[in-house]
């Protein structure tokens, strides 16, 4: 039973290392098999307001999903060999691996749901600093290595959102003063 937490543990020190290093870090290189993430993903976050459009689309469609649904399965897969040895630690980390899939899908379809459930996760993609809440499902691992910052609810925050709002909204022509007859 150790596993369970062990498997959870170990999930989310994944989801950050996996993230930091492999999504971010080779992911930068347009050549890459990672390259989906910074080059796609983040870029349609940010003009969409943490909306992912590539989440409606079939796995077979979307090449940001396919490969990150393919990721998962490939990193569950390696893991199969232990499963007689430590079943709970395996039963967990093939839990962690659809639970990451779901919340990281509904956070991008549903940015609303996102900011309140997953903050963390939307501070990363509409937060200042990309470079920084790496964990998409809990945010334990940012905290433990120091690289949690939030955004959500803060005054930076508020900030932003008046001169998003400043820089839509049209500019209108001033008023000519009314003339006595």
């Amino acid at each position: 039973m150790i596993g369970i937490p062990l498997g959870l543990l170990a999930a989310n020190a994944t989801e950050w290392l996996v993230h930091k290093h492999v999504l971010h870090g080779l992911g930068k290189k347009k050549d890459s098999f990672w390259s989906f993430h910074w080059h796609e993903h983040h870029r349609e976050c940010r003009r969409s307001e943490m909306r992912d459009h590539h989440y409606e689309a079939p796995i077979a469609a979307a090449s940001s999903k396919g490969k990150e649904a393919l990721a998962l399965v490939a990193g569950v897969s390696c893991l199969m060999p232990l499963a007689p040895i430590a079943p709970f630690f395996v039963g967990t980390m093939a839990y962690a691996a659809v639970n990451y899939y779901r919340v990281h899908k509904r956070s991008h379809l549903d940015p609303l749901w996102a900011r309140k459930h997953v903050p963390w996760h939307f501070d990363h993609h509409m937060g200042p600093n990309p470079h920084a809440n790496w964990c998409v499902t809990k945010p334990w691992f940012d905290e433990i290595m120091g690289t949690r910052e939030p955004y959500v609810g803060t005054e930076r925050e508020h900030a932003d959102k008046l001169k998003r709002r400043r820089r839509k909204r049209p500019v209108r022509p001033a008023k000519a003063p009314k003339r006595a007859a």
